[in-house]
């Protein structure tokens, strides 16, 4: 079942003109126990449809709090509607965190990582950045930011205070594409070029332990490649994606015929434990199907790109049509994204964990 629960506002302001940072507090706070650089899923009826939206949480373990960044995309509903009406004392529905833009703290351990962020890419890089901080006291942190100026910067003034805070474990590269700036590197748009110079001068990538992207498609195809040619290896590249259009990793590794996916078939669900058996239509999605037979199955993009409806094929095999979020051992493991997974076999069994 697609849990979600009631969260209460306590707190919305503004840390740019068109975007908000929105303070909750669960009616089960054991429940939402955050991974540094997890998500929360939000639904909401707007004139009678249901929306669902991501938002990342951008606060660290240590603040004591669970705060999400919305900022406002043009002819989105939810983020209009939460810049603009969203109060103190309203109560919002959210599933528990989940995502995987994450890698284990390690008070320990002296690492060094670099975060490349665009826009409101800058959320969940923010609450790995402010942990890693505070819990890995011998780790250092690069975070490099492109915005389209000054004006467009999200946490500019918890950024500098964190600089001052940590001075010489924590530097910010702002690259600002429409404002100069006294060194010619830092204005524009982030391309390979730039990036080489970055690497040559500033950031040795040869100590970087993880890099963390999040941000445009373009930017964040620019930035990976970049880093394999500089010698990091995918598993120390970590991304977050949210968008529809999004580089993708492995599809099932079937070789599988474009027109093996207008076949219909039966699918037994595992939800909560409990199967049940529906009939999946020529070009249905197992979650389509799912939520068509009222089987409360999670999802939130409906894109591939979240994760959230992820669930693993038990028997018979099924063709993902995209994905742009699950990672490649999870693929080989037999997890796929069921909004766009259409069974290609007569029968396929699900769970859903």
């Amino acid at each position: 079942m697609a849990r979600f629960h009631d969260l209460t506002v306590t707190d919305v302001h503004k840390t740019i003109r068109d975007a908000v940072v929105v303070t909750l507090q669960p009616d089960t706070p054991e429940d939402f126990d955050f991974i540094p650089g997890q998500y929360l899923t939000f639904k909401r009826d707007f004139d009678g449809t249901e929306l669902r939206r991501n938002y990342s949480i951008c606060a660290g373990k240590d603040d004591g709090v669970l705060q999400i960044g919305i900022k406002r995309v043009d002819g989105g509903t939810f983020s209009s509607w939460a810049n603009a009406d969203l109060q103190v004392g309203d109560t919002l529905q959210a599933m528990e965190p989940t995502g995987t833009f994450h890698t284990p703290i390690e008070p320990d351990k002296a690492k060094a990582y670099v975060g490349f962020a665009g826009g409101s890419g800058i959320t969940p890089v923010l609450s790995i950045l402010k942990t890693v901080l505070k819990r890995e006291p011998d780790s250092h942190f690069t975070l490099v930011y492109a915005n389209r100026g000054v004006n467009s910067i999200m946490f500019r003034e918890e950024l500098e205070d964190l600089k001052n805070t940590y001075m010489g474990r924590f530097n910010v590269i702002h690259i600002l594409e429409s404002d100069a700036q006294e060194i010619d590197l830092f204005t524009g748009r982030i391309d390979a070029a730039k990036l080489t110079t970055l690497f040559d001068k500033w950031i040795d990538i040869a100590d970087v332990d993880t890099a963390y992207i999040c941000g445009p498609e373009p930017m964040m195809l620019t930035i990976r490649d970049s880093l394999r040619q500089h010698g990091l290896t995918d598993d120390q590249i970590k991304f977050e994606l949210f968008g529809a259009d999004q580089p993708g990793r492995a599809k099932t590794p079937a070789a599988i015929k474009a027109d093996a996916r207008a076949v219909g078939a039966e699918a037994s669900i595992i939800l909560d434990g409990t199967a049940r058996s529906v009939h999946v239509d020529k070009g249905q999605t197992i979650l389509e199907a799912a939520l068509a037979n009222d089987m409360d199955a999670p999802f939130a993009c409906r894109a591939g790109v979240c994760s959230t409806c992820k669930c693993k094929v038990l028997e018979g095999e099924v063709d993902m049509r995209a994905n742009h979020a699950l990672e490649d051992y999870e693929v080989e493991q037999g997890y796929v994204l069921s909004c766009q997974s259409v069974p290609v076999t007569d029968k396929v069994v699900v769970e859903y964990e």
